[in-house]
């Protein structure tokens, strides 16, 4: 038994301990706004809102409601941020110059968001990755395991100077920012992080790696894949477990994870340990702190507040805006199980009541535990059908193990003809004996069965669903046309708009004289 896995192990074990926190969830959030309205009550928008009125109000949590509105991305950066950043001007929503802007994959509204990460930001969603580390000494590894290395799969590590701030992704801020003495535990080192094209840092990080001794993975599930498979091919093996024989655990994030599971697992020669986890370049949120569930338990002192606005007609357009800058938002001690919410946060980097585009259904409010359900803009109801991101995923699960398709990605359209509507998928699969009919058949079949909205305008309005199978590398030249090729990029589920037309220009374009349907 290694000693100094066993330190390890109990070092976490403890930590887990003194992390439990002392308060409930609502009286931590409560607290958790309070402190934010003090740290921003001199800054330009806390002094236009009233913080310090708010501060000394009966009850602050209704006087935050009543005079700052909620608000999306555009709203607040035309307003607040864009101050901060193209001009760099100190104390606008949050204290000092904001240091890093992180480039947000811009699945929504702008092509491009710069979200403001502070100093405080990043303190907070270290606090919040130490409890991961620590609570996954419930998942039942042996103390050696806390002895192996660690694979981190981001972005470049090299951030752009801008006048007297830094933009780059997410992952790699936070890279460029993680703690000297642990370095000596994670794979890649800056000397591949640092370089700024990604397809470089694939090909170093598959020469380097059969001399790592990788224990833990942390990664979006789509270029883990991408990195996992150079590798085998490199070196002729029939799964990583033959190059990484400890390898046990995955931690992964950003994108629905189910979708990428069957042909993730074909890589994989054992069985192994998935923990999920919920940051956005607007904070950590929550992560799966248990093995027995695929929930996760929520944050609630971690540098955000959560208001919770129930994803209806009544609080929501059809394009998925907000109806009102004062929406009825909910807090931890009015949501109830099962019901479908969008989420407002208000952080430490200067966000205040905004939108997040998640939507999320509380599952155990006992233990604080939710899972996501999918965006307020990304779901998918041209003509009443109402699909969530979570139906589609589900859906694809079930044409995938019907047919054994070997799903690696999917997109899906809504698409008027004449007085009637088409679902149009656009799928790439690894089985080359499944067809599009059998595959729009399969979900067409399991969409019927998960949601009657659907199965009553497939017999109405929704004339149609048609699939076109794509090879994978379309999909991931599309994101590289669009500059987002790097470790935190992801295909948006459901295709809108200019993201449709662009697709589906750039689809044609790469199809001429190269495949066909």
């Amino acid at each position: 038994m290694s000693i100094l896995g066993t330190l390890i192990r109990r070092g976490a074990q403890l930590g887990a301990l003194a992390a439990q926190p002392r308060l409930t969830p609502f009286d931590l959030q409560h607290q958790q706004l309070l402190t934010l309205l003090q740290k921003a009550k001199r800054t330009a928008f806390g002094q236009y809102h009233g913080f310090r009125e708010i501060l000394m109000a009966a009850d602050p949590l209704r006087a935050f409601f009543r005079q700052v509105p909620a608000t999306d991305y555009q709203g607040i950066y035309d307003r607040w941020w864009s101050k901060a950043y193209l001009e760099d001007q100190p104390d606008v929503c949050w204290p000092g110059i904001i240091p890093y802007y992180a480039l947000s994959s811009g699945t929504s509204q702008a092509s491009t968001k710069y979200i403001p990460i502070t100093e405080d930001m990043l303190r907070d969603m270290k606090r919040g990755s130490r409890r991961l580390f620590f609570d996954i000494t419930r998942f039942g590894l042996s103390s050696q395991q806390f002895t192996k290395q660690m694979l981190m799969v981001g972005s470049c590590t090299m951030p752009k100077r801008e006048g007297q701030h830094w933009t780059g992704d997410l992952s790699g801020i936070i890279g460029l920012n993680r703690p000297f003495w642990l370095e000596r535990s994670y794979r890649p080192g800056r000397h591949i992080t640092d370089l700024p094209e990604w397809s470089e840092r694939i090909e170093r990080i598959a020469e380097e790696a059969p001399s790592w001794d990788i224990g833990f993975s942390v990664s979006n599930p789509m270029w883990l894949q991408l990195i996992l498979e150079k590798i085998i091919e490199k070196y002729r093996l029939r799964n990583i477990h033959e190059l990484w024989p400890n390898y046990q655990v995955l931690v992964h994030g950003g994108v629905f994870f189910e979708p990428y599971r069957p042909t993730l697992e074909q890589l994989f020669g054992r069985p192994m340990h998935y923990v999920d986890s919920y940051m956005a370049s607007e904070g950590f949120f929550s992560y799966q702190n248990r093995p027995d569930t695929r929930n996760m338990r929520m944050l609630t002192d971690c540098g955000v507040f959560f208001e919770f606005v129930p994803f209806t007609e009544e609080n929501f357009d059809d394009n998925g805006d907000l109806r009102t800058v004062h929406p009825q938002s909910r807090t931890l001690r009015e949501v109830h199980e099962g019901e479908q919410y969008a989420i407002l946060i208000s952080t430490s980097a200067g966000a205040w009541r905004y939108l997040l585009g998640d939507t999320i259904q509380f599952t155990d409010l006992g233990r604080c535990e939710f899972k996501l359900t999918g965006r307020t803009k990304q779901f998918l109801s041209v003509c009443g059908e109402h699909l969530s991101i979570d139906n589609l995923n589900a859906a694809v699960r079930h044409a995938d193990a019907m047919l054994k398709a070997g799903v690696r990605e999917f997109a899906v359209a809504g698409i008027r003809e004449g007085t009637f509507w088409v679902h149009q998928w656009y799928v790439s699969v690894e089985n080359q004996a499944v067809t599009p009919e059998a595959f729009s058949r399969a979900v067409d079949e399991e969409l019927c069965r998960l949601n009657d909205d659907y199965a009553v305008e497939r017999v109405y309005a929704l004339r149609e669903v048609r699939a076109r199978l794509l090879p994978n590398e379309v999909f991931l030249g599309w994101l590289g046309k669009r500059g987002k090729f790097n470790g935190q990029a992801k295909i948006p589920r459901v295709l809108k708009g200019e993201q449709l037309a662009d697709f589906t220009a750039y689809v044609e374009k790469e199809s001429v004289g190269r495949w066909t349907v």
